[in-house]
């Protein structure tokens, strides 16, 4: 079983991936942003270091998706390698941060990737907005991420709604954030226990 849990920047994915590992005994698959050597350039000068970061992304992504497949594990993923594409590198390429060139080979790379790869068994939308992103991403206070700009994470939101929107690789589960406080409230992460079992149900 592959759970993968899909948002923009500051939403909760990492919280809800370690919650819900935690609650199924699955492993949890964590973003390696911590350790990517092109982040913080790349909050310092987006436009030089666009494309070297959704590289590294695109390269870390793949990397684990092999794992994933290759292994026999339930796993429970932060973020998966579509968003690399259609959120963040389209919209580098969008707000003129990635060229064009840049930008359709990236495309290229992606589109060859992904012809080998299979889809999560469910993919989970935490759906957030900008003020609750802000909060988040203030509360966790990684230094790199407070210069982010509103209007960056605001087009973000709407990549995120437009993927959302035609997304047809397999089950979708829609999670809203601004009403939900699973870090918090049990109640809350219970009632997404249900949703999910319910979308999965027959998957096990």
């Amino acid at each position: 079983m592959h759970i993968a849990i899909v948002g923009n920047i500051g939403a909760g994915k990492t919280t809800l991936t370690e919650l819900l590992a935690k609650n199924y005994g699955f492993e949890p698959l964590y973003e390696a942003a911590d350790n990517n050597p092109y982040l913080e350039d790349f909050y310092s000068d987006m436009k030089r270091w666009s494309f070297n970061l959704q590289i590294y992304f695109l390269n870390s992504r793949f990397r684990q998706i092999l794992d994933i497949q290759q292994g026999n594990k339930n796993i429970i993923q932060d973020r998966t390698i579509y968003e690399d594409a259609y959120i963040f590198a389209e919209n580098l390429h969008d707000m003129g941060l990635m060229t064009t060139r840049d930008y359709e080979n990236y495309r290229a790379i992606f589109d060859n990737i992904t012809a080998f790869i299979k889809p999560p068994d469910l993919l989970v939308y935490l759906k957030a907005s900008v003020p609750t992103l802000v909060n988040n991403i203030q509360r966790r206070g990684r230094e790199y991420e407070i210069g982010i700009r509103l209007d960056y994470l605001s087009k973000l939101n709407e990549k995120y709604q437009k993927w959302i929107n035609g997304y047809k690789l397999g089950k979708l589960l829609i999670l809203d954030k601004d009403k939900l406080d699973f870090a918090n409230n049990t109640d809350d992460m219970a009632t997404i226990v249900e949703r999910i079992e319910r979308e999965i149900n027959g998957l096990f």
